[in-house]
């Protein structure tokens, strides 16, 4: 008898603890699901918006060359607003960082029409740069306003950041798996916060849906033929993978460098005026708009042929002129063109099929840049394919630990160092 008490007694206590841990994962299931369901189709729809209004704008540059002429006026009137209506929101994805390690307060609305507005500025009147950046701070700080509104605890705010990343990742790219990975992963190089992982993903996938839903598609890759794997192979990708790395390492050091240099300009909306005198002649002197914007039909391009050497050199140079000026836009998508361009160019060289090292190097010299390794395999594999998987996650992780401590995010904290020779305590800079 007084076993079958015992057990009984044994039985209930587990009976009553897997409710209990099955209630509370299931609250708070569902209260991440309603709250991925507000940002995701908020942040999603201004993606939509945004893409819109940005293909407008490149189709409009492109039809006016002239309008290119007036690129210091707008870089003027970038380099206004942010001084009197957005100095605490300057920053950019650097501030949503600082807020994920060490929240503070909540990010102010501005910075969604704020980046917004001067990243199609930006791309109107002939600046080159990207659009990740873009997406990102409007969904952080739509996201953030949700604090308030839920009264969310400190915890929880981290989460909803998090939520407001991935969503615009992965709305403005089409990768909602990489999205939700690169919100768990960018704030803190090699840690994530599984604690976020459910409401990350959740968040992801609907803004994706949400952006799609307005019938805003977006870029399709091919890269062909896709080897075996074999020994040779194996290395030859981790080759690939180093020379990714360090290019992605000299575009964040170039980013900084010339970013301290218009530092010293005292007066914040100069910096982009003279910075777009600068660009004015660079693309007088080319003659062409080939290296300008985003650079899609580049990118698309090096899939299929061969592109000479100076073709993500120019690139790299431009887009950090024009990033460390104060013009706006994200760092992603040159990086993209960065990464595709010299991998088809490494073709002459490297006996792999060029669209395989051109969609390589279009994930890995992001991987290296922002620290990201698995975001950037998996949107390697959801823009490439499965086929391609082992050659794009070789690439990445050889980019990211080639890259150092270095990043295009400067932010970012070391939760564990690329090697464990490397000091713990060094951060990015």
């Amino acid at each position: 008898m007084p076993v079958k008490k015992l057990t009984e007694g044994f039985l209930l206590s587990i009976n009553r603890f897997i409710n209990l841990d099955f209630g509370i994962v299931l609250l708070s299931t569902l209260k991440w699901l309603l709250i991925a369901m507000l940002i995701g189709a908020i942040v999603g729809s201004a993606s939509a918006l945004f893409l819109v209004t940005l293909n407008w704008a490149t189709n409009f540059r492109e039809s006016h060359i002239w309008i290119i002429s007036l690129l210091p006026i707008a870089g003027l009137l970038i380099g206004l607003a942010y001084h009197y209506w957005g100095k605490d929101v300057v920053k950019g994805n650097n501030l949503l960082i600082e807020e994920l390690q060490s929240p503070k307060k909540v990010i102010p609305l501005i910075m969604a029409p704020l980046i917004f507005a001067g990243t199609i500025i930006t791309h109107l009147f002939g600046g080159s740069a990207g659009r990740e950046g873009t997406a990102v701070q409007i969904g952080g700080a739509f996201a953030d306003q949700f604090t308030k509104l839920f009264k969310l605890k400190p915890r929880d705010r981290k989460i909803i950041l998090i939520c407001g990343i991935s969503a615009g990742f992965a709305s403005v790219f089409g990768t909602p798996l990489a999205g939700a990975i690169f919100g768990l992963e960018v704030f803190v190089v090699g840690s994530l916060m599984y604690t976020a992982i459910l409401p990350s993903f959740l968040t992801a996938i609907i803004a994706d849906y949400a952006c799609r839903a307005w019938g805003v598609g977006h870029t399709h890759y091919s890269i062909g033929i896709v080897p075996q794997m074999d020994a040779i192979n194996l290395l030859l990708s981790l080759g690939v993978g180093i020379i990714f790395g360090l290019v992605a390492r000299s575009f964040s050091a170039l980013n900084h460098g010339l970013s301290n240099v218009f530092g010293k300009i005292k007066y914040p909306p100069l910096r982009p005026v003279i910075g777009g005198i600068i660009l004015i002649a660079i693309i007088y002197f080319l003659d062409t708009t080939r290296y300008i914007g985003l650079g899609i039909p580049v990118i698309s391009e090096s899939f299929t042929q061969q592109e000479p050497y100076y073709t993500f050199i120019i690139k790299l140079l431009l887009t950090t002129l024009t990033l460390s000026a104060g013009f706006k836009g994200g760092e992603v998508t040159p990086l993209f063109f960065i990464g595709a361009t010299l991998g088809s160019f490494l073709s002459i060289f490297i006996p792999l099929p060029i669209g395989l090292l051109a969609g390589m190097g279009f994930v890995a010299v992001f991987s290296g840049a922002a620290n990201t390794p698995l975001a950037c395999i998996f949107m390697g594999v959801e823009l490439f394919g499965i086929a391609s998987g082992m050659y794009i996650a070789l690439a990445c992780i050889a980019a990211y630990l080639f890259s150092g401590h270095t990043g295009i995010y400067r932010s970012q904290a070391i939760g564990n160092p690329k090697h464990l020779l490397l000091k713990r305590h060094q951060f990015l800079s």
